[in-house]
């Protein structure tokens, strides 16, 4: 596990050689089910969100900022689960949703 400090950017998808055995069984509870539910919860209210903003860019021309801001927190919560719930590493992310933000290297 690499060793961050507060303000320093963390790689999510790593490689990580070991593995527990005991946290793929309590994965199966709290990463499939848990965070299932939040999962599809919030990407329920986000696509109800996204049909909205559709709506509003073709009415007014422009994107609502509140609209925008919910459905990015939907996909950096579920970018920031992503490594656990497909078994890349065994570091838990809680369960409710974290401020992370999400960059592109070029």
């Amino acid at each position: 596990m690499v060793e961050e400090k507060p303000g320093e950017l963390k790689q999510l998808f790593v490689y990580e050689h070991d593995a527990s055995r005991l946290e793929l069984f309590i994965r199966i509870v709290y990463g499939w089910v848990c965070i299932g539910i939040v999962v599809a919860v919030y990407g329920f209210i986000a696509e109800i969100c996204m049909l909205i903003q559709w709506f509003v860019i073709l009415i007014l021309g422009r994107r609502s900022e509140g609209l925008s801001n919910f459905i990015k927190g939907y996909l950096e919560y579920l970018v920031h689960v992503m490594s656990y719930y497909y078994f890349m590493t065994d570091d838990r992310p809680g369960i409710l949703p974290k401020r992370v933000e999400i960059y592109e290297k070029e």
